[in-house]
C-alpha cells in the first residue's frame, strides 16, 4: 500500500513560520516549513522530546502546499499583505531578587547580567490573511493515528507560534495521493472565496528553487535539521 496524504488546512489571521531567525529578530518564511508542520503533528500526538525515530520516518516523505489569498472583485487572488511587524519587551518588570523571576531575565552566555540591563526589545514578523493547504505524506501504518490525533489533539495546535491561533479545523481528511488532497483543498477554498496564489512542491521543478534548512532530525533542547530543496510555482490566473 502506498503512503497516503493528510490534508491540513492552515487558516488564521496571523501565521509565522520561522526558518532563519535570531533572538532579537524573529522572521517568517512566506509559507509553512516542514519542521513547523511536523512540529504541529507532534503537538497533536503529545509527542515531546527528541522524536528522532518518528522524524526519520517522515523526513523524506513528500510535502506540497498551496497558498490561498482572499478573492478580489475580479475573482483573482488579492495581493499578499505585507508582513506585520510586532515587538516584545523581554525581561521587563522582573525582580532579580526573586529566584523565580530572575530566571526570566535575559542573561549573557556566562549567566551574568548583560551590559545595559536585562530588558531587551525583540522584533517579530507575521504573515497576514494567507491560508495554506498542506498535503503531507505519512507512513500508511500511521495515517489513522495521525488523523485521530489532529482531530483530538493532546496539546494546543497553532500556526507556527503560540500567538497564531487557527480559525478553521486543521484536519481535512486522508487521501491516496497529493493530487486528490489538493483537489479537495481547492473545493474548500472555493467555498471560502479564496484563490490559489502559488504552489510549493518538494524537490526541484520548473520554477523558483529554494534551499531550506527545515527538515528536522531531532527536536528537544538540541534541535538538528538538514536541507531540503523546494520549488515555488505561481498559479495561473482565472481563465488562463
Amino acid at each position: 500500500m502506498s503512503n497516503p496524504y493528510l490534508l491540513l488546512w492552515l487558516e488564521g489571521p496571523l501565521q509565522a513560520w520561522g526558518h532563519d531567525s535570531r533572538f532579537g529578530r524573529r522572521d517568517t518564511l512566506a509559507f509553512p516549513t516542514k519542521s513547523g508542520v511536523l512540529g504541529l503533528l507532534c503537538c497533536a500526538l503529545g509527542a515531546g522530546g527528541e522524536q528522532r525515530e518518528r522524524l526519520a520516518q517522515l523526513a523524506d516523505l513528500d510535502l506540497q502546499l498551496i497558498a490561498y489569498t482572499p478573492q478580489d472583485a475580479k475573482g483573482a487572488a488579492s495581493p499578499r499583505q505585507p508582513l506585520l511587524r510586532d515587538f516584545h519587551m523581554v525581561g521587563s518588570g522582573y525582580d532579580d531578587a526573586d529566584p523565580w523571576q530572575n530566571l526570566l531575565i535575559p542573561k549573557t552566555n556566562e549567566g551574568k547580567k548583560p551590559v545595559g540591563g536585562g530588558t531587551k526589545m525583540t522584533y517579530r514578523y507575521y504573515l497576514q490573511d494567507t491560508t495554506f493547504a498542506v498535503a503531507l505524506q505519512v507512513p500508511a501504518e500511521d495515517a489513522e493515528t495521525y488523523a485521530c490525533a489532529l482531530q483530538d489533539p493532546v496539546w494546543d495546535l497553532y500556526l507556527g507560534r503560540k500567538t497564531c491561533v487557527p480559525t478553521e479545523l486543521i484536519y481535512q481528511g486522508v487521501y491516496p495521493d497529493s493530487a486528490a488532497a489538493l483537489a479537495a483543498a481547492d473545493k474548500l477554498a472555493a467555498a471560502k472565496s479564496k484563490v490559489a496564489n502559488y504552489l510549493v512542491q518538494q524537490g526541484e521543478h520548473d520554477g523558483e528553487v529554494l534551499t531550506l534548512n527545515d527538515v528536522p532530525l531531532q527536536f528537544g533542547t538540541d534541535k538538528r535539521y538538514r536541507d531540503r530543496r523546494v520549488t515555488v510555482l505561481p498559479m495561473p490566473e482565472p481563465g488562463e
